[in-house]
This record gives structure tokens, C-alpha cells and sequence, in this order.
């Protein structure tokens, strides 16, 4: 058992969040759902909580009302192996959301996300500390990451 669990509150959309969320992330699935009854405080039938699992990570989603909202002070970090699979992350998380900068987004639902590829933890960690500048200053001009034009930063290439 997962011993801890990301726990997102949305005002009343939280079936459609998990639902769309499940279908971003392969081997994805929804595990149990509770739906509000005859006490609420939400309406009877609507979802009130649901544990969802997003490629292996499980997670679990409440419909809470109004009282709270996201902030990117928390975000959700999709590591990539691949700019195919940055790109396609990028292109159905963003879309009803907004780019934002660094490889950072937020989704439809005001979730924040980055969507990083692997290789940027190498880039950035090399010993040579100008290497590490150039590909700091090149993310710093982009929203989505590309990995070649960090890459061709880290090895000067321009």
C-alpha cells in the first residue's frame, strides 16, 4: 500500500477531473468512488470522493465546494523520457488550461503541472557550472521544454 496519497480538492469537478486525468495517463484507472447521499452536503448522487491510480501513483479526489482552491505552490511532476511523450503530455493537459513558463502548466481544472523531461536533471546538475547557466538560461525563454534546444544549450550549440 501506497502509505502517502495525493489528496486534490475541487469545488464540484472532480469526476470530470479524474475522468479526464485517467484518460492523459496510460495504465490509469478509477478504484472506488463515493457518491454524496440524502445528508450532502453536496448533491445526492454527485461524487463526493474518488481514488483514482495515474500510471502506478494513486491519488484520491474530493468534491468539497468552493472553500479552497489550487495554487502552484503544489504541482504534479511528469517525468519524460522523450520530447514525443513532453509533447503529448503538454498538448492534452494544456488544453482548456494555459502554458505557463519552465515547463510548467496548468490544467483545465487549475492543477499546476511540469512536464519535464528526464534528461533535464543531468543538464542541469553537470559539475561544469557554465554548462548548467546556458541550459538554465534557455528553459527561462521557454513554456513547454524542448530537449534538443537545452541540449544543444548545454553543448553550446547555438
Amino acid at each position: 500500500m501506497q502509505k502517502i496519497t495525493t489528496f486534490l480538492w475541487f469545488n464540484d469537478k472532480a469526476e470530470e477531473a479524474v475522468n479526464f486525468y485517467i484518460s492523459v495517463f496510460k495504465n490509469s484507472k478509477i478504484l472506488r468512488v463515493s457518491r454524496y447521499g440524502d445528508a450532502g452536503p453536496g448533491p445526492k448522487g454527485s461524487l463526493m470522493v474518488a481514488s483514482f491510480e495515474l500510471d502506478g501513483q494513486k491519488f484520491m479526489a474530493l468534491n468539497g465546494g468552493p472553500h479552497f482552491s489550487f495554487t502552484p505552490a503544489i504541482s504534479l511532476l511528469v517525468n519524460c523520457e522523450t520530447q514525443e511523450e513532453v509533447d503529448e503530455y503538454w498538448e492534452k493537459l494544456t488544453e482548456g488550461g494555459k502554458e505557463v513558463q519552465c515547463g510548467w502548466l496548468e490544467d483545465k481544472f487549475g492543477l499546476s503541472w511540469q512536464i519535464v523531461p528526464v534528461a533535464m536533471g543531468d543538464l542541469m546538475s553537470d559539475p561544469d557550472p557554465e554548462k548548467s547557466k546556458r541550459v538554465m538560461e534557455a528553459m527561462l525563454k521557454m513554456k513547454k521544454l524542448d530537449i534538443n534546444v537545452l541540449q544543444a544549450a548545454y553543448d553550446q550549440i547555438y
